[in-house]
């Protein structure tokens, strides 16, 4: 995966959630809210958006050495509050953590909710230290905390592995 992108309703408060969350680090602004929006039938068309929405700015955030975040601020007549997690579509995005309570703790104090937990990881998932936590970002979208430092059971009955990052040098940040 090379990325993942959520509509958000203010481009800059989500970026600095983030930042502050997971050490997100804004690349680039592929439109800029000094520039015109992007709107129109060829807008439309193109982003599957409702008639009269403006892309008003889009930015990526490099997110560890992992896939991207790309934030999208989008105004619209009939935009909707974010699906819950039981309905059809994006139910959350997962990002892997080294130490499930601090990143707890940081995702609180940049303005998420967290869901009950921590939680044990189920099933073939389950390892001595390997943990979950759901928390909801200011906007509304569901994103899982998790952990997996030991080894899970699933690895006894495939050679495929899940993708994990190189544990993060404290002394270098998420370079």
């Amino acid at each position: 995966m090379d990325h993942i992108g959520i509509a958000v309703p203010n481009l800059d408060e989500a970026s600095h959630f983030l930042e502050r969350a997971f050490d997100a680090k804004p690349m680039y602004d592929n439109i800029k809210r000094s520039e015109p929006p992007q709107t129109g039938p060829n807008a439309e068309a193109m982003l599957g958006i409702s008639s009269g929405t403006k892309l008003v700015t889009m930015r990526m955030l490099q997110l560890g050495n992992g896939p991207g975040i790309e934030l999208f601020e989008m105004h619209g007549s009939d935009q909707h509050k974010p699906a819950r997690p039981s309905d059809f579509g994006l139910q959350h995005f997962a990002v892997y953590v080294d130490d499930l309570a601090y990143a707890s703790e940081r995702f609180q104090a940049a303005g998420g909710t967290l869901l009950e937990g921590p939680n044990e990881m189920l099933g073939l998932e389950k390892g001595p230290g390997n943990g979950w936590r759901y928390g909801r970002t200011p906007w509304g979208s569901i994103v899982e905390l998790m952990t997996s430092p030991s080894p899970e059971d699933y690895e006894r009955e495939t050679p495929l592995r899940r993708w994990k990052p190189a544990p993060v040098d404290p002394a270098k940040g998420n370079e």
